[in-house]
């Protein structure tokens, strides 16, 4: 429930929503059609976004692509530091 929550998804649904309310009487132009596929492309990341935080979360690998991935390959070198020091890792 926390991700949806996230600034991206909710910046990326304001912004449709202010798109659709700008878009109501006016004629598609492709000005318009160009704001709409801009929009969809902003949502599809922020959707993308919290799918890979959720991932890493669970501990499930994350693509090498995600901004996510840094982070969660710092957390694995973290872990095989403990565990080759002798040091029992947490479970989450």
């Amino acid at each position: 429930m926390n991700y949806l929550s996230g600034t991206g998804l909710v910046g990326a649904i304001m912004t449709g929503t202010t798109l659709l309310r700008g878009s109501r009487d006016t004629q598609l132009t492709w000005r318009s059609a160009l704001a709409w596929v801009s929009w969809g492309i902003s949502l599809a990341l922020a959707i993308g976004a919290v799918i890979d935080t959720r991932r890493a979360k669970q501990g499930r690998p994350v693509s090498p692509d995600s901004p996510v991935y840094a982070k969660q390959q710092r957390e694995y070198e973290k872990q095989a530091k403990k565990e080759s020091k002798g040091i029992k890792p947490l479970k989450r």
